[in-house]
């Protein structure tokens, strides 16, 4: 199983960018996939979360500004992120679990990816 993050880098105040999430030994369409991040001295938070069916879910902090998606034809989710703000800074890392609830209520996922830096800042 492999997980592979990309798309992160630095970004002004109000820019965007989208993260990828690229995912091989399993069978990507069965499973749900989160996207979490971890900045510095702070916990590992979940930003958010799209299941196998489609549904999407979404911290409080980022709704209404970023965007999941996922592509199963081409074994990758997507996390869009637009209006950045400084406090979006933190290490992006995406994971898969074939539970939903685990993933996105308990942050526990069989498989993750390594992660991908997202820097804010002016």
């Amino acid at each position: 199983v492999q997980i592979v993050e990309s798309g992160g880098g630095l970004v002004q105040p109000g820019g965007s960018l989208r993260l990828s999430c690229t995912a091989s030994g399993f069978t990507f369409a069965h499973y749900a996939i989160g996207w979490f991040r971890q900045a510095p001295g702070k916990e590992r938070e979940g930003v958010s979360c799209i299941t196998n069916d489609g549904e999407t879910s979404y911290a409080h902090s980022v709704k209404g500004r970023f965007t999941i998606s996922r592509d199963n034809a081409k074994n990758t989710a997507y996390l869009q992120m637009d209006s950045l703000k400084v406090d979006d800074t933190a290490v992006y890392i995406c994971a898969a679990d074939l539970n939903s609830v685990r993933l996105w209520h308990l942050n526990e996922a069989d498989d993750w990816g390594q992660g991908t830096q997202v820097t804010v800042s002016s």
